[in-house]
């Protein structure tokens, strides 16, 4: 671009260096007929002239003078306009004045100079036009084309090997891999190749990682092309750029298009106010038709991936099209073991790194976030100059990426601060009580992130699929037991208890009209819900009971509350010399282990390190149980693992 710049420079430069020498070199005077010329051929002061008559048809009079110019030492050149007689050559040769006729020539190079200009203004306004449509749309004829891009094979190459937590996802995939490879195998039975594979799972759950590990493994071309690459400005352009992709792969068959994000193109259509989704429309029906129209698409497979299968049209979801629909869920606890074990190969791991008690303490995160975690980890232990990583750096690396960094600058006074200590004593001596509740991890009342400070974090041993209702009822105790600590304590209540209130609250609501769970309103469901599917944000929920059904609802829901509330508040009545022991604990170490809250609930005081067992040998300690009567449930998201002020 550059360069070009200077191409279109250049003539002008020159044309401005011709003209000066050219204006240096020879000056003409115009001057008057009359007295001016007259006078000079009077008194015999020209040496000749000439008569020109232009191509337009008007005259002139050029010559030279005998004067000589002092600057140039040369004869003065003159020129008059003039409209010639009969009378004017007679007149010139009575005072002696030499003269001829001519007729003016074309001179090319003073055209040239009048049009150079105009040409070299249109040539800049091309080049910029065209330069900003050639970064705008790859060129005014290339706007059909597909920009699907062919994968180099052997750069950054990612095999099966490299993908873990998504076990049966991989296998699926791995059954088309060997399909491309050895056909025969499953033809023999009548079996043939799937069409189309859409890979759905919220964000962060290598579906993109796994098309770039069929990629790596499969010895077939492979496509790769985003959603949002159909849209265009212009009307048509879409569904082109779907049917040249597929007259690329027919040309590359067998081959892989890979998809991402196809709920771009793919949102299912409607009879809307207006034109605008129309475009979307076509380009959507010209993929349906290139997937499973009148002609056949042999040897092209179609692998797609979305987090909002939901949104997608029906028909693009039907077999024959998309044959194969494979949820990538978050990982389970053995999964997320094997992803913190490929991505920590890439750093220096200290030797008390335990992947398996870190991925205990990550549950509901997804793949990315436990690269972001090992990637966190080692910055920190980085800046603090060690030489691996170890297991706090670990340990703090997660804090930072699920609760916030540790805000140290925020400096609470001493009321704030007792304050803090015994809300979140609360919260750990409950929870150390109830039964059922899973293992304390640690509780702290460093501030992290922007509105927590203090925070009581829970490890779990194992993932839940169900949880009972004396666990929740735990839960809600659990989540009750830091306000009743300020009122027991302070005899006031604060703000800080907020975020579990509304925790509580929305737990106790689902227990009553999603999980069925009070005695008065009996196993049943209120309120059709509708939500995104993995986003788990609520649209709507349409109220299909009465209004005294909401009251009574209202009502249950309450109860739970005031019943939890009051169970903590007996809890921590009956355990004030413990409650203060951890309230001390904690205003002198900032940040106790979930170990020493067990062995002051257990021996009353921190032992001494020769008293400790061993974790491993440590028996089981008898919970007291609550009142309530156990009753297993099915339940349809996982309730929260820290509780945070």
């Amino acid at each position: 671009m550059r360069n070009m710049g200077l191409w279109l420079l250049l003539p002008i430069l020159l044309l401005f260096v011709f003209n000066f020498f050219q204006n240096g070199r020879e000056v003409v005077e115009a001057i008057q007929y009359n007295p001016n010329f007259v006078s000079l051929v009077e008194n015999k002061k020209i040496r000749k002239c000439e008569i020109v008559t232009e191509l337009s048809g008007a005259q002139f009079i050029r010559g030279d003078m005998t004067d000589v110019d002092p600057k140039s030492g040369k004869s003065r050149k003159f020129k008059v306009d003039i409209v010639v007689t009969d009378g004017l050559p007679a007149w010139l040769m009575k005072n002696g004045v030499p003269f001829a006729f001519s007729r003016q020539k074309i001179d090319f190079w003073q055209i040239l100079q009048g049009a150079l200009p105009f040409l070299l203004v249109l040539g800049l306004l091309y080049f910029l036009i065209m330069r900003q449509i050639r970064s705008a749309g790859h060129g005014v004829m290339s706007f059909g084309k597909s920009r699907a891009r062919l994968l180099a094979r052997d750069r950054d190459k990612i095999t099966f090997a490299e993908v873990a937590g998504v076990e049966e996802a991989r296998e699926e995939v791995e059954e088309i891999v060997e399909f491309l490879k050895d056909p025969k195998k499953f033809q023999t039975l009548g079996g043939h190749m799937p069409k189309g594979v859409l890979l759905m799972g919220p964000p962060g759950t290598g579906k993109t990682l796994l098309a770039k590990a069929i990629a790596g493994e499969a010895d077939v071309p492979f496509f790769s092309i985003s959603g949002s690459d159909f849209v265009e400005m212009f009307v048509g352009v879409g569904a082109s750029r779907v049917r040249d992709m597929f007259e690329q792969g027919k040309k590359s068959a067998p081959c892989i298009i890979f998809i991402d994000e196809i709920d771009a193109v793919g949102r299912s259509r409607f009879s809307g106010i207006g034109g605008g989704h129309d475009e979307r429309e076509q380009t959507l029906n010209a993929l349906l038709v290139e997937m499973d129209g009148f002609e056949s698409q042999a040897g092209v497979i179609i692998i797609a991936a979305t987090n909002r299968p939901d949104v997608l049209d029906p028909a693009l979801l039907r077999p024959g099209r998309f044959d194969r629909q494979i949820v990538i869920d978050l990982p389970i606890l053995e999964g997320r073991e094997d992803i913190l074990k490929i991505h920590a190969k890439k750093v220096t791991l200290g030797k008390d790194a335990d992947l398996k008690r870190l991925a205990r303490g990550t549950s509901g995160c997804s793949g990315a976030d436990l690269a972001n975690l090992i990637n966190e980890a080692a910055l920190l232990a980085s800046r603090q100059g060690k030489k691996a990583v170890d297991m706090h750096d670990l340990e703090e690396a997660r804090d930072k990426v699920r609760w916030g960094r540790e805000r140290r600058s925020r400096v609470l006074d001493e009321e704030t601060k007792r304050l803090t200590a015994y809300h979140e004593s609360g919260h750990a001596l409950v929870l150390q009580l109830v039964a059922k509740s899973e293992p304390l991890h640690k509780i702290t009342i460093i501030p992290r992130g922007t509105a927590y400070l203090g925070a009581t974090m829970q490890l779990p041993e194992k993932d839940h699929y169900t949880e009972s209702l004396i666990k929740l009822k735990g839960m809600l105790c659990g989540l009750m037991g830091g306000r009743a600590a300020e009122e027991l304590v302070l005899g006031d209540i604060t703000t800080g208890a907020g975020n579990d209130l509304k925790q509580a609250t929305h737990l106790a609501r689902l227990m009553v009209c999603n999980w069925g769970m009070s005695a008065t309103l009996g196993p049943q469901t209120f309120g059709a819900q509708e939500e995104l599917l993995f986003l788990g944000r609520e649209v709507a929920r349409n109220q299909d009971f009465s209004e005294e059904t909401a009251r009574r609802i209202d009502i249950e829901v309450a109860k739970l509350l005031r019943e939890a509330y009051q169970q903590a508040m007996d809890i921590l009545q009956q355990n004030r010399d413990k409650l203060d022991m951890i309230a001390r604990l904690l205003l002198e170490r900032e940040t106790l282990d979930g170990r020493d809250i067990e062995e002051i609930v257990k021996f009353g005081r921190l032992p001494k390190d020769a008293e400790r067992v061993p974790a491993e040998d440590a028996p089981a300690e008898e919970t007291p149980k609550p009142e309530w009567k156990e009753s297993e449930q099915s339940v349809g998201e996982a309730p929260t693992a820290s509780l945070n002020v």
